[in-house]
């Protein structure tokens, strides 16, 4: 059974840190295993969801490449993905960064997913919750506290 420290977003850095991740990280579409990883890091940011990114490698063969792209102050562009499951196809639900900023390079081409757009995403063997809201990808787990940012009037602080 894993089991997480408490850790409070909100004490959290800005600007955010990256770290490794010892548990396993696996994602479920279509009731198919399509990306698990010892691998993994994550990227911590004040009231954000951690971000879990997978190395390329570890992901299936289920990325169709999109057009558009968004900027994140401190990783630099990312670029988006669907992920083709047996059933359906996902659009944006995946996203990576092919040039990062400085403290980020260890995370060049790593792959990460909107946990709402997964059927299960599990970090250890413990289901996650997807970070409220419709923009941010933070996959939230029991042991985080403090008010996590995405719901409806916290976007933009």
């Amino acid at each position: 059974m894993t089991s997480l420290p408490i850790e409070n977003v909100q004490a959290y850095p800005r600007p955010p840190r990256l770290e490794p991740v010892t548990e396993p990280l696996t994602i479920y579409l279509d009731d198919r295993q399509i990306a698990q990883t010892t691998r993994g890091y994550r990227v911590l940011e004040t009231h954000h969801a951690p971000s879990y990114y997978f190395p390329p490698d570890d992901v299936a063969d289920v990325l169709r490449t999109v057009t558009g792209s968004s900027v994140c102050e401190w990783k630099g562009v990312a670029r988006y993905f669907d992920v083709e499951g047996e059933r359906h196809l996902v659009r944006r639900a995946a996203w990576c960064y092919e040039h990062p900023s400085g403290p980020f390079a260890p995370i060049a081409g790593y792959l990460a997913f909107y946990a709402a757009r997964m059927q299960r995403c599990l970090v250890g063997d413990i289901e996650v919750l997807p970070q409220p809201g419709d923009f941010y990808g933070g996959w939230v787990t029991p042991n985080l506290r403090g008010q996590i940012k995405g719901a409806s009037g916290t976007r933009h602080w």
